[in-house]
């Protein structure tokens, strides 16, 4: 797996860092407004945050003392492809499994 999936997962292992991935999908929004409904203090949410930037999943931009962060889909995309690969490989097995399954039980069946 190359660094840019391995900070990824790494950034989105975590359920704080996945609800504010959830709720720039509806936009960017000021750092207070998605800190919010988290029960932090500010400098713990602003490392959730660093997180996310090193990850290359958020980016933001200030406005005078207004901070204002954006999603950056490049990274979903990513790892998107990599999980639709995974799937692939992981369903030609179970289809090769349950293939498999259908001969031995209809051998079985003609008592052979």
């Amino acid at each position: 797996m190359d660094k840019h999936l391995n900070a990824f997962f790494a950034a989105m292992a975590d359920p704080t860092r996945r609800a504010v991935i959830e709720r720039l999908v509806d936009g960017p929004a000021t750092v207070s407004e998605i800190a919010a409904p988290h029960d932090m203090a500010l400098p713990s949410f602003l490392k959730h945050l660093r997180k996310l930037e090193e990850a290359g999943l958020v980016r933001s931009e200030k406005a005078g003392r207004v901070r204002t962060v954006h999603l950056e889909a490049a990274p979903l995309a990513v790892a998107e492809d990599w999980l639709a690969r995974q799937r692939r490989v992981w369903e030609g097995r179970l289809d090769r499994l349950q293939a498999l399954a259908e001969r031995m039980a209809q051998q079985e069946g003609d008592g052979t």
